[in-house]
């Protein structure tokens, strides 16, 4: 097993870049769970920049440790983590993107790897749940974000980070009976998306939903939902409130402290997690690296969560 670099012998500053100052994926025999990054943001609507948001999570991940005592695992020591690298993709045409995705999501899970994927936009969550979905059948999803991201088109085009999940939807890769968005706000373009959205088999917990039944009800409720199904995790850093992410593409006000998101996240202990996306992280607008702190920890329990999984 290859672990970070010893922070005791090369201070955090120094040293690779990697998530976490983790191995790289050609480093290792075999990685158990690889952190992998994709820098495209082509079908963001509004503020771009996620494209440079693997790069700013990975240097935030540097002050990481490596024992969890919120979930008591040393996940590195667990199991192998292994930093894969950055897909890269074609940033003019999105339809290419999304099958460049594909592929080499497919390809880095072949031999059993789990990924914790870094974006990007929200747009790579489709073809990231097509692949998982080729493994494991319909999967259930918890997705947080500030929007519900079942949109049909924006300006006539179908695959934009607006889209995602109607198309994993109509695709056959979610299973319908347990598929919830966490953290949702804000004003929508009518009652129609709601409509919309309840019509495709989402759940919804709002932010404020959040807020008045607090984090073990909302995790109660979740996991009763999910039960033993294969899970994917889709975290959108704008679930935050922009107090505790201004760092993204679409804020909304009114939305979740990122103690709230870790500790739902860390509720999901014990959940047949296959894989996991953190995505809108948008570097330009951030300040103090605060969104891109937030990212980092809250991938470090992603990773946590599938070390748990995975270990003997």
């Amino acid at each position: 097993m290859i672990g970070p670099v010893d922070s005791s012998q090369v201070p955090r500053y120094a040293g690779p870049a990697t998530f976490a100052r983790l191995p790289r994926l050609d480093q290792v025999a075999h990685a158990d769970v690889a952190v992998v990054g994709v820098p495209f943001d082509t079908g963001v609507s509004y503020r771009p920049g996620a494209r440079f948001a693997p790069s700013a999570v990975r240097e935030a991940s540097r002050l990481l440790r490596p024992y969890n005592p919120s979930l008591d695992v040393s996940p590195f020591e667990r199991v192998q983590v292994a930093d894969g690298g950055d897909i890269a993709v074609n940033p003019f045409h999105i339809g290419s993107a999304i099958e460049t995705i594909e592929q080499a999501a497919s390809d880095l899970q072949r031999e059993g790897t789990r990924l914790v994927t870094i974006g990007g936009d929200h747009t790579i969550a489709l073809p990231l749940l097509r692949a998982v979905s080729r493994i494991h059948g319909p999967v259930a999803l918890l997705h947080f974000d500030a929007h519900l991201d079942t949109w049909d088109t924006y300006f006539g085009e179908p695959y934009t980070h607006g889209t995602p999940f109607r198309r994993a939807v109509e695709e056959g890769i979610l299973d319908t009976e347990a598929i919830s968005h966490v953290g949702t706000r804000g004003p929508l373009y009518g009652k129609k998306d709601l409509e919309d959205d309840r019509r495709l088999g989402f759940g919804v917990v709002t932010s404020s939903d959040v807020m008045r039944r607090g984090v073990d009800e909302t995790v109660d409720a979740l996991r009763q939902r999910i039960g033993s199904r294969p899970l994917y995790v889709s975290i959108d850093i704008d679930v935050l409130d922009p107090a505790h992410a201004p760092g993204t593409g679409t804020p909304e006000a009114g939305g979740m402290t990122s103690r709230e998101l870790l500790e739902i996240v860390r509720g999901l202990r014990g959940l047949n997690l296959v894989g996991a996306d953190v995505v809108e992280v948008a570097p330009a607008y951030d300040h103090a690296d605060i969104t891109s702190v937030a990212a980092s920890h809250v991938a470090y329990d992603l990773v946590s969560l599938l070390a748990l999984k995975e270990g003997v």
